[in-house]
């Protein structure tokens, strides 16, 4: 039961970070916004909360002496993805924070960025906060004030951190991976068990009938052996013509 319960916190705080980072890359474009601003401070809010809970969840359990090797091993390796977790999080609120400064909103020094993206950024939010819809406040003074609390909170995220290391000892270089590389994209399970929403993280791969891709490779060899030959023919005969003639 502690097993299922962390892996279903850690896939929301998962989740919610990823949230996280696609909307740091509309910071600075034409899709910024006031309400862009206030969805990242939302959004980075929780994914805090998330941490925390993940954090007292698995260090109670790390430090149970009477839990078996496999039980350990296993959370283990949940404590390794949780920190590498924490640690996008913490790169992705340092980037909102030069965004931020380089990008102000209420006094603006330089011109947002045409990446090519548009619309609003309001659907992933939503999936972050696990609301259907967004509520916006009337802060005009969100994107300067807010960079305070920002500065603040990665101090925090930073801070707890090292305290992580200092209290649960697992060399991440130790945990054994209990999955192929990419395993989890190729999955066809579903991944709206968890209570921040579904994101699609990718479409599978076409997948070909058996032995359709290699006829068609040999065919395609085929012909451009015999176009080479008939290219190099063309070419003798036309040599031989031209030091006969000449």
């Amino acid at each position: 039961m502690g097993k299922d319960e962390c892996k279903t916190m850690l896939d929301a705080l998962n989740k919610v970070t990823a949230c996280y980072r696609h909307l740091v890359i509309a910071l600075g474009s034409t899709s910024d916004s006031q309400n862009l601003r206030e969805e990242l401070k939302r959004t980075r809010k929780k994914a805090q909360e998330l941490a925390v809970a993940n954090r007292t969840k698995l260090t109670s359990l790390l430090k149970d002496k009477t839990i078996s090797n496999d039980d350990r091993a296993e959370y283990e390796r949940l404590w390794v993805l949780f920190s590498s977790s924490m640690e996008l999080l913490e790169v992705d609120m340092k980037r909102s924070l030069e965004i931020g400064h380089d990008f102000p909103l209420k006094v603006p020094t330089r011109h947002l960025i045409q990446t090519g993206m548009t619309g609003s950024t309001t659907t992933v939010a939503a999936r972050a906060m696990s609301v259907q819809n967004m509520k916006y406040e009337s802060d005009s003074n969100i994107d300067t004030a807010d960079l305070r609390d920002l500065q603040s909170e990665i101090s925090h995220v930073s801070q707890m951190m090292e305290e992580m290391e200092m209290k649960v000892q697992v060399a991440p270089w130790a945990v054994e991976a209990k999955q192929e590389a990419g395993a989890e994209l190729k999955s066809n399970m579903s991944v709206g068990n968890s209570s921040v929403g579904v994101i699609s993280i990718c479409e599978e791969e076409p997948k070909y009938e058996e032995g359709g891709g290699n006829r068609d490779a040999g065919f395609a060899s085929i012909c451009a052996v015999l176009v080479f030959f008939v290219i190099v023919t063309v070419a003798l005969v036309l040599g031989y013509l031209v030091i006969n003639m000449s």
